[in-house]
C-alpha cells in the first residue's frame, strides 16, 4: 500500500484529499504545522508527499516567509538525498508582487531546484479560488461565506458584483492530485481544470436561487458550475435545516405532492389514493409520464382514443417495475388493494394552469 504524506492535513483541501485518498486506498500519514508530529519520521516512511502547508492570512507580515518559504525548504531538507515525488499546492497569488505572492513563489522555485538537483518528479499547482464543502467562511473564500450566511439566514455583503474571479471545485483539485500518483513529474506550473469564470453576482444570485428552491421545488441547478455550487451550498445547511415540508393537495381520493421540477424535464410527483379510488380517466397531446409504485397495488388501465381496447398492467410493491403513459392513451390507475396505493409519477412538463395538456376521458 502506497504511504502518502499530506501536509496541512487539517485545511480545507487537505481534509478533502486525505479522505479520498482513505477511499482509494492510499495510507496516509497526515501532518499539521500545529501539532507536535515528528516530521522526519514522516518523511522517512512515505513514499509521495503532497506539500498543502502554508500560511495565507498571519497576525505579522513575516509569518508568510517562516510558514510557505521555511517550512517548505524544512520538508525538502528532510528528505535528503532521496527523489520522493513532491507535489506543492500554491496560488495564483505568485504571480503577484506582494508578501503573501512572493512567499509563494520562493515555495515553487525550492521544489522545482529539489526536482531537478535530485531527479524527482516534483508537480506544482497554482490553485485559483478554491470551493466546496468545509472551506471556512468569512475568512478568504467569497463562497464559502456566502453559502454560510445565506443558509443561516444571514446578510451577505457585495462590494461590486461586477468583478470575475475563476474558481475551481475541491473534488476537482483532490483528483488532479490524486491522478499525479505514478505519473512523470512536471517542470512547468500546473493548473486545476475545469476553471469557471464568474462574476461575484452570478454566484450570488446562484446561491440565493438554491435557497428558494425548497419555496418553488425547481431543481436549482442548470449547468455543471452549478451543481458542484449547490453541493457546496448544502454542506453550510444549518443541522435543524436539513428538512423542508411540501404542500399536499389532500380530497377525499387522497393526495397529490409535488416533489421537484425541472426546467426542461418535466416533474416528480407522490400520489396516494386510497382503497378502491380511481384517478385519471385523461389524456394528453405531448406529456408523457412514468408511473412508479413503491407500496400497494394497482391496476393501470389505457385505452387509444378512438378505439375500444383496453390494456391492462397490474402492479404491486412486491416487483418495482416502471409504467410508461404514452400520448394519445387515456389512462387510470386503480388502487386495487387494502391500503393506500402510493406512486412515483415523473411527467415530462411541468403543469401550466393556463395551457393544461389534460383532457378528460374514461378509459
Amino acid at each position: 500500500m502506497m504511504k502518502v504524506l499530506v501536509t496541512g492535513a487539517n485545511g480545507f483541501i487537505g481534509k478533502n484529499l486525505c479522505l479520498q485518498l482513505k477511499t482509494q486506498g492510499f495510507d496516509v500519514l497526515p501532518y499539521d504545522l500545529h501539532t507536535e508530529q515528528a516530521l522526519a519520521d514522516l518523511v522517512a516512511e512515505c513514499d509521495f508527499i503532497m506539500h498543502l502547508a502554508g500560511v495565507n492570512r498571519p497576525e505579522l507580515e513575516e509569518e508568510y516567509y517562516t510558514g510557505n518559504v521555511a517550512f517548505t525548504k524544512k520538508l525538502i531538507d528532510t528528505i535528503g538525498n532521496r527523489s520522493l515525488p513532491l507535489l506543492l499546492s500554491s496560488s495564483r497569488q505568485a504571480e503577484l508582487d506582494n508578501p503573501y505572492g512572493n512567499s509563494k513563489k520562493q515555495a515553487e522555485e525550492l521544489v522545482f531546484a529539489y526536482g531537478k538537483r535530485q531527479q524527482a518528479p516534483v508537480y506544482v499547482y497554482r490553485l485559483d479560488n478554491a470551493f466546496g464543502k468545509w472551506c471556512k467562511p468569512n475568512y478568504n473564500s467569497v463562497i464559502a461565506t456566502f453559502c454560510h450566511n445565506i443558509a443561516s439566514g444571514e446578510e451577505i455583503v457585495i462590494h461590486d458584483a461586477s468583478v470575475e474571479r475563476d474558481f475551481v471545485y475541491i473534488d476537482d483539485i483532490v483528483k488532479a492530485f490524486i491522478g499525479c500518483i505514478n505519473q512523470e513529474g512536471s517542470n512547468e506550473i500546473l493548473q486545476v481544470t475545469p476553471v469557471y469564470r464568474k462574476s461575484i453576482g452570478e454566484v450570488a444570485r446562484s446561491i440565493l436561487s438554491f435557497d428558494n428552491s425548497r419555496l418553488t421545488k425547481y431543481v436549482p441547478f442548470k449547468d455543471a458550475f452549478e451543481e458542484k455550487l449547490y453541493a457546496t451550498y448544502l454542506s453550510y445547511l444549518p443541522e435543524d435545516q436539513f428538512s423542508y415540508p411540501l404542500k399536499t393537495n389532500v380530497d377525499e381520493r387522497g393526495s397529490f405532492t409535488e416533489f421537484l421540477k425541472t426546467q426542461t424535464n418535466g416533474q416528480v410527483s407522490v400520489n396516494i389514493q386510497h382503497p378502491g379510488i380511481t384517478k385519471g380517466n385523461h389524456w394528453h397531446h405531448t406529456k408523457n409520464e412514468k408511473f412508479l409504485v413503491v407500496s400497494g397495488e394497482a391496476l393501470i388501465q389505457f385505452r387509444k382514443l378512438g378505439d375500444t381496447k383496453v390494456i391492462e398492467y397490474r402492479v404491486s410493491e412486491k416487483k418495482l417495475e416502471v409504467i410508461d403513459i404514452p400520448v394519445g392513451y387515456t389512462h387510470n390507475i386503480i388502487n386495487t388493494g387494502k391500503k393506500d396505493l402510493v406512486t412515483i409519477m415523473w411527467a415530462s412538463e411541468v403543469f401550466d394552469a393556463e395551457h393544461p395538456d389534460t383532457f378528460y376521458e374514461e378509459v
